[in-house]
């Protein structure tokens, strides 16, 4: 999974005098589900627009599956969803993808196989215009897929659907890269993206903050302990762990989960009362605030 399918190299984008997209350095790997975070107004659909040729960039470059953006050759091996699907209202969504397909000179047995992928096969011949949001939504993922592409971009992919079709997409996205596919999604639902994304490239204001695996956005795994004196449970731990602190009066001790008995032992050893261990991990959400806010998640106390 080394091989990169998007690079970018200082990619800039201005409106005007406003810097949309500020020196972008992105890279995208074969066969990996790359979430791209970042709160309204960051850039995410920006990049992607550039990304597919849809905008040029001011300066910088971008290389998409070892070709320049949105070259017709490129492009004939990119499926994307961006800025929400738009279709012939009159037509069903079957004939819709139909026209897609002829255009693209693909059979028209990807049509049927596109909507199974997104359970929409039984309302495929129902009028667009008569779509829920979340349908319309399932039917732009599904011209996405039409012929199989190597690189599958998606903007907001969940936007409109029932936590049942939420559950579905998750599965899909998953299945895609699983057959060697490679999924560039943005969203804002963080654990939906821990869930299933292999890397996340996290952006703020137009700047890419940080990018790399879930696992280490997330640091050490961490213990979350209700025991009492703490001031003495704190001493024990400290013994198991450097990074211990006390928040809302329980220790966060960054420890494998995996040595959670021997620490409770120790601590009943020295007569502290374990009230409660459970897992205390940071969840993408709170290292998504950290980064775009420069804040802490919660007040931390010092005990000596």
């Amino acid at each position: 999974m080394n091989e990169l399918v998007v690079q970018t190299a200082g990619l800039t984008k201005r409106h005007g005098s406003r810097l949309a997209v500020d020196r972008v350095d992105l890279t995208v790997r074969r066969g990996e589900v790359y979430g791209f975070l970042g709160p309204n107004g960051a850039g995410k659909t920006t990049t992607l627009r550039m990304l597919l040729g849809l905008i040029r960039p001011t300066s910088g470059t971008a290389t998409v599956l070892g070709g320049a953006a949105g070259s017709p050759a490129v492009m004939e091996r990119i499926g994307a969803l961006v800025e929400g699907p738009g279709f012939m209202p009159y037509l069903s969504g079957r004939d819709n993808l139909r026209v897609l397909a002829r255009y693209r000179e693909l059979p028209e047995v990807v049509v049927d196989e596109a909507l199974e992928r997104v359970d929409l096969a039984a309302r495929g011949g129902d009028a667009f215009r008569a779509y829920s949001l979340g349908m319309k939504q399932r039917l732009g993922v599904a011209a996405a897929l039409l012929g199989d592409p190597e690189l599958i971009v998606l903007d907001e992919p969940t936007n409109g659907l029932d936590p049942a079709g939420m559950a579905s997409m998750r599965s899909l996205v998953v299945d895609l890269a699983r057959g060697g596919q490679t999924v560039l999604l943005s969203s804002h639902l963080l654990g939906e993206v821990q869930e299933i994304c292999h890397r996340v490239g996290v952006i703020s204001e137009g700047r890419l903050l940080r990018e790399s695996t879930v696992a280490e956005l997330l640091g050490t795994p961490r213990l979350r302990v209700h025991a009492e004196p703490v001031s003495e449970a704190l001493g024990v731990a400290r013994r198991f762990a450097e990074d211990v602190v006390v928040e809302h009066g329980e220790l966060l001790v960054a420890l494998a989960p995996e040595l959670a008995p021997a620490l409770v032992r120790e601590l009943v050893a020295h007569d502290v009362d374990v009230h409660s261990v459970r897992h205390g991990d940071r969840s993408l959400e709170d290292v998504f605030f950290e980064m775009t806010t420069g804040g802490a998640v919660a007040q931390k106390e010092t005990v000596s």
